[in-house]
Parts: structure tokens; sequence; C-alpha cells
């Protein structure tokens, strides 16, 4: 089972830019985020004519977050769940979770968490309190002892190796202690960063700013992250970036990142 993530920045934009790659590296599961579409808008048709099922949970002109399968998927969930009655309603269109079914089945969460700046600030508390939710969620679904698959786009970068430049980002919400901090609590739930256990040097990046000509000059940066349960870490057969794409015509500022599982 090759499973993707992909913040493809606005579905309708790129929308052949997915198909092609879609058609060249065949994923059986692809989570999209900021497809900034809401989901009677979505263009499914051609998604569809490739055998891919389509599930949204989209909202207008921001965020969103969709799960493309060719394999059935059971009980598709849109929103984290509150922690507490004292939570507020998940408003913003970032989380979507389904189960796949192949050889056997896999918990696959797409996520798209809050980027927090200007930190200090109401953005950068509702990108960790978001976190704090995110947390809660992993360990129910962690409590289920199977397959576990939580991919997206997590506006973190986890270490200084994770950046071309790591001073550009020392006040920044992505680099911040409290981020990866929050980020290390989840890892220490017992999950595994699929891509750091197939390769551990530095220079691997999934994001180049459309600024500055970041791209070429190759100063990016990694915050789109597969984090695997033990279940999920035992079936990884590879992981990749497929840093390509982010020199075709019209691309995101993201690029694909894949697994695949013996599953």
């Amino acid at each position: 089972m090759k499973i993707a993530t992909y913040n493809i920045n606005g579905i309708k934009a790129r929308t052949q830019a997915l198909l092609d790659w879609l058609a060249e590296a065949s994923p059986d599961v692809v989570c999209l985020q900021e497809i900034k579409s809401v989901d009677e808008a979505f263009p499914r048709e051609p998604f569809e004519r490739l055998g891919y099922r389509v599930e949204t949970h989209g909202m207008k002109a921001f965020n969103g977050v969709a799960i493309l399968s060719r394999l059935p998927l059971e009980d598709v969930t849109r929103r984290l769940p509150p922690r507490s009655d004292a939570d507020d309603p998940d408003e913003q269109a970032r989380w979507i979770e389904a189960t796949v079914l192949g050889k056997r089945a896999v918990r696959v969460c797409g996520l798209y968490l809050p980027n927090g700046n200007p930190a200090p600030g109401p953005k950068y508390d509702y990108k960790l309190a978001w976190m704090d939710r995110m947390l809660a969620r992993t360990r129910t679904l962690l409590g289920q002892e199977e397959p576990l698959v939580l991919c997206g786009d997590y506006n973190v970068i986890p270490q200084a190796e994770d950046a071309a430049n790591p001073k550009d980002w020392i006040e920044d919400a992505l680099f911040l202690p409290q981020s990866r901090a929050a980020l290390q609590r989840l890892i220490n739930l017992g999950l595994t960063d699929a891509i750091r256990a197939r390769n551990q040097s530095p220079g691997h990046y999934t994001f180049w700013d459309f600024q500055r000509g970041a791209w070429e000059r190759n100063n990016g940066i990694r915050i789109d992250h597969l984090l695997l349960s033990p279940q999920a870490a035992d079936l990884l057969v590879d992981a990749g970036i497929d840093k390509a794409v982010r020199g075709r015509d019209k691309p995101s500022d993201h690029v694909p990142v894949w697994i695949e599982l013996d599953a």
C-alpha cells in the first residue's frame, strides 16, 4: 500500500499537476491539504476516472483536506473530536481520517496543522491548542492497536537539520521551541517518523517558499511528515520525497511525501 501526503495549495489551480503526478507515482492513497475548496466544488470527476474515491472536508478559499483512495474506505471521519465538553467545535477544515482496506486495514489521518504566525499571538495559541487536541485523538487511535498513519502538513520543522538555513526560522512559529516540543510529545507516544526511519542525513526538504528564489537556492524545510504507529512501522517497506515535482510548471510550494507499507 502506497500512501502519500501532498499540500496541493489550491486544487483548482493544480488539478492537472496533481493528475500528472498521480499517473506517474501511482499511489493507492493520497492525503491532500490546502484544497481551498468547498466540498461541492471539488473537481472529483478527473480523479474518479483514474479510479480514486474522493472524500473531502473543505471550506471556502482556505484550508481544506481530502483523501483520494483506489482502495475501499470505511468510517470516514471529519474534524478532530473535542477533548472535553469545554472544547470549542473544530470549525476549520484541517482533519480527515478513514480506514483503508488493503491486505490489512490501515487507519489513515490526513491533517493540515495551523501555521501559527505571527507568534506570539492568538494564531499561535490556536496552533498549540490544536496540537494538544491532535495528541488526545492520537492517544485514542493508538489504543486500538492497529496500523495508523498520521500524514500531512504539520507546519513544524522538527530539528535544525530539517532546514537549509535554520537561523532564518528561529522566531517563526514553525520552529519555535514550543512547536517542536509539541511535535515531540506526539512522537513520544511511540510514533515513527517514516522519512527519518529511512534516511538520517540532512538536506531532505518538502517545502520551498515561492519568494526569494528559495527553490533555485534549495533553501527548503521539511514540514510534511508521515508518522507511523508501531504496527504501521513494522510494515514499512520504503519512504521518499518526490522533490522533482517542485520544479515543474505551476507547482505547489510543497511536494509529495510517500511511504510503502506491506499492507
